[in-house]
């Protein structure tokens, strides 16, 4: 099957119900969307599909055949905001989390580019964070917003 990703076409030899993390991580060898809880409850494995965020560990590979998949590797550019305001602001602690929290952080920016406390805190609920640094994220997502109109 073909699959857009990160605005390149890839040829993939998968089953199509293998989920999009197997894909991407084992695969096509891009690690970093990470493994979590493997039933896409925890929101590590966050990947937009469309602009929207979606769980890849539940996802089946199919479901991303004529889509836009962005992965935590397609928004270094575009979306180098949000990781320099990460840096800034030393969100990460052990890192389990990160790459699906800035995916979600990229999906909320792409449909609204100065969210409040609430739609920050309504596109963040699913990503779970075991360290807790919920209000350091929240803090980022705002930096990140400013970073950007600078």
């Amino acid at each position: 099957m073909k699959l857009e990703i990160n605005k390149k076409t890839i040829e993939v030899d998968a089953d199509p119900q293998m989920p999009l993390l197997w894909v991407l991580r084992d695969l096509l060898a891009m690690t970093g969307t990470k493994f979590g809880c493997g039933k896409g409850l925890c929101g590590a494995c966050t990947i937009l599909l469309d602009g929207s965020p979606v769980r890849s560990c539940s996802t089946p590979a199919i479901a991303a055949e004529g889509k836009e998949l962005t992965t935590i590797e397609g928004v270094a550019e575009e979306y180098k905001h949000v990781q320099d305001a990460w840096v800034e602001l030393n969100v990460p602690q052990c890192g389990y989390c990160q790459s699906g929290q800035i995916m979600s952080t990229v999906g909320l920016l792409k449909k609204n580019e100065s969210p409040n406390d609430e739609e920050i805190e309504q596109a963040l609920v699913g990503n779970i964070c075991r360290c807790g640094t919920y209000g350091r994220i929240k803090k980022a997502v705002k930096l990140s917003v400013q970073l950007k109109n600078q």
